[in-house]
């Protein structure tokens, strides 16, 4: 089996959004794990038009080219970490439309997730893991959330500082989401290379 890849999707695309900072330390630490390989994916480059489809890709084939564009990309990677901000309770438009415009490239595929904001975007996280679920993925149980004290440490608008400065607070909760996506990765990736062989065979 090859090394799986993953992905790590900056959600926000506002042009002073706070991503880039913690999407830097987050590809780093990722990268120090050699049984993978990550990849920034920065839904910025991507320029989706809003989901105006006749059906999901499950049902109908995609006609705009952008979208076309995007369902490649997702489709690269075996796993997912989706580095999330909180908007009024919940994600970002501009991720929802990224999850709308594909189906069939993100499923049985593990998800795992990095949020912040002042409660560390738990509520949007939780909404993602149910549109998720819907989009037959398999949503990992550990989460890094940087909120509260944490957040406005490192937050631009506040303390400022690097995110080193709160590595010992988030450290133990980055290490035990990787371990988790790490193993489902795994798991999903032979399962699904299992019923490609199968189906070969059939």
């Amino acid at each position: 089996m090859s090394k799986p890849k993953i992905a790590i999707i900056i959600s926000s695309t506002r042009e002073t959004r706070f991503a880039d900072k913690p999407a830097a330390w987050l590809l780093d630490l990722a990268r120090q794990r050699s049984e993978i390989d990550v990849e920034l994916v920065d839904l910025r480059d991507f320029d989706l038009p809003f989901f105006n489809e006749v059906a999901s890709n499950a049902w109908a084939p995609t006609q705009d080219p952008k979208a076309i564009a995007w369902q490649k990309k997702v489709a690269e990677f075996d796993g997912y970490i989706f580095l999330v901000a909180e908007y009024n309770r919940s994600i970002t438009a501009a991720l929802k439309n990224a999850l709308d415009q594909a189906y069939v490239e993100w499923g049985r595929k593990p998800a795992a997730y990095v949020g912040y904001g002042s409660v560390g975007a738990a509520r949007a996280i939780e909404q993602l893991r149910l549109i998720n679920v819907e989009l037959q993925m398999v949503p990992v149980r550990h989460g890094v959330h940087i909120g509260g004290s944490e957040f406005y440490t490192v937050w631009s608008g506040a303390g400022n500082q690097p995110m080193s400065a709160i590595e010992g607070a988030i450290g133990p909760s980055a290490k035990d989401m990787l371990d988790n996506l790490v193993w489902w990765t795994n798991a999903t990736k032979e399962a699904r290379e299992a019923d490609v062989q199968k189906e070969a065979a059939e």
